[in-house]
């Protein structure tokens, strides 16, 4: 009910929600990553597993890195779909009343948020608790329900901190939730923009007069009661076939936003554009997007590729492989079953048969550069308040501008 109560109020009240539920999160994970480095320095009090100095120990001994490089592989898609849900700013500048002023900040809050707040968290758990550790997820049959099995719960009962496991459950209730607000939100703006581009029915086109898209609200929001479904015996078993489809699903999204991106900046030249036409510019502009992509498939792609079309399909390919591999021989076994197999590999054919699907609805192949339409819909910009902003960044001292690029 609070998620529905939520998308009532439309784009205010998912800005509302995550305004204030990020900040109680922040707070949450400054105040973890401060007790955990007094609890890895052996800070912790008396009679508790961290009562003395540990330091890397459990990098060591179980060791940091479990079946290797195949293991590696193994949570490569569970690290993404984790990660998901962060390119959904995007979507909220296409309703933001000023995203020329908004979104420059908001994008970089996501990178410093991902770089020193999810690695940084990670990696004290890492020193924290180990990877074999019953009490953690998948450990002797534990249930996917059970909360108290998250590493971060986990932490403040060995440590013998009264109260903070169950602080930090709060914390952890307070994410589901928000993650939920976010799906939602997300979800029913994507599905509005297919409708608008004429691949999904045409009702879901339809937005309210307070700018909500309803009808597509009310569709995703019809998934919600799945949640229950985990209460049943083989939760964990739809759980995991859920988790197949979204995770590897977040690469692909991933790698089309970095070419969809590549595609823009080479048509926008094309057709007689210059930057100074973009009021906003991410860092490392087309090369950031092209290192997006280089990440996922280590130099692979730097070695060979000349085109974004040839870029993107080493991308895939890489990906696909790399979740191939564990398919078929997963941790334990030498082959995998049909089962186990198709779990694995479940969003591979849901992409290649949407797109299928999307080429028979449209009839519309692959634009060429040439093709692409950089005008209708475009937002008529204040220009002059730009032109304003952009002379007083000009100046301002250049270890100013510096903190302005890097942070706001």
């Amino acid at each position: 009910m609070f998620i529905i109560g939520i998308n009532v109020f439309g784009t205010l009240g998912y800005a509302e929600e995550e305004f204030w539920s990020s900040c109680l999160k922040l707070a949450a994970t400054v105040i973890f990553m401060i007790i955990a480095l007094v609890l890895v320095l052996g800070g912790g009090p008396e009679g508790s597993r961290y009562d003395h100095y540990t330091g890397a120990h459990l990098w060591y001994d179980p060791g940091a890195f479990k079946n290797g490089f195949k293991g590696f592989c193994a949570i490569f898609v569970t690290a993404a779909f984790s990660f998901s849900g962060t390119e959904l700013v995007g979507l909220a500048a296409a309703e933001a009343h000023n995203p020329v002023k908004s979104l420059p900040g908001a994008i970089k809050q996501v990178f410093w948020r991902i770089t020193l707040f999810y690695i940084l968290g990670l990696f004290f758990v890492g020193l924290l608790v180990p990877h074999d550790d019953p009490g953690l997820i998948g450990a002797a049959d534990q249930a996917y329900a059970d909360a108290n099995t998250s590493p971060f719960v986990l932490v403040g009962k060995y440590a013998n901190l009264k109260g903070f496991d169950s602080f930090m459950n709060v914390i952890i209730l307070v994410s589901v939730v928000s993650i939920g607000v976010s799906a939602v939100y997300g979800g029913s703006r994507t599905l509005t923009a297919l409708a608008q581009q004429g691949y999904a029915p045409k009702f879901f086109a339809y937005i309210d007069r307070s700018g909500r898209p309803l009808y597509s609200v009310l569709f995703i929001l019809a998934f919600g009661p799945l949640a229950y479904v985990n209460l049943d015996a083989d939760g964990p078993t739809v759980f995991n076939w859920l988790l197949a489809l979204s995770g590897l699903a977040a690469l692909f999204t991933w790698g089309s936003i970095c070419l969809a991106h590549i595609r823009f900046r080479t048509a926008w030249a094309r057709q007689g554009h210059s930057l100074d036409e973009i009021p906003f510019k991410a860092i490392g502009g087309v090369y950031g997007s092209w290192l997006g992509l280089i990440l996922n498939v280590i130099v692979l792609v730097a070695n060979v590729c000349h085109t974004p079309s040839r870029a993107i399909l080493l991308f895939l390919l890489t990906v696909v492989a790399t979740q191939l591999y564990i398919a078929i021989s997963p941790i334990g076994s030498d082959l995998n079953t049909a089962e186990g197999f198709f779990m694995a590999y479940l969003a591979l054919p849901v992409v290649i048969l949407f797109w299928i699907g999307g080429f028979i609805w449209k009839r519309t192949g692959w634009l060429t550069i040439d093709q692409i339409d950089l005008d209708s819909g475009r937002r008529e910009l204040p220009w002059d308040e730009i032109n304003e902003y952009r002379a007083s960044l000009a100046q301002m001292p250049a270890w100013k501008r510096i903190l302005h690029i890097v942070f706001v």
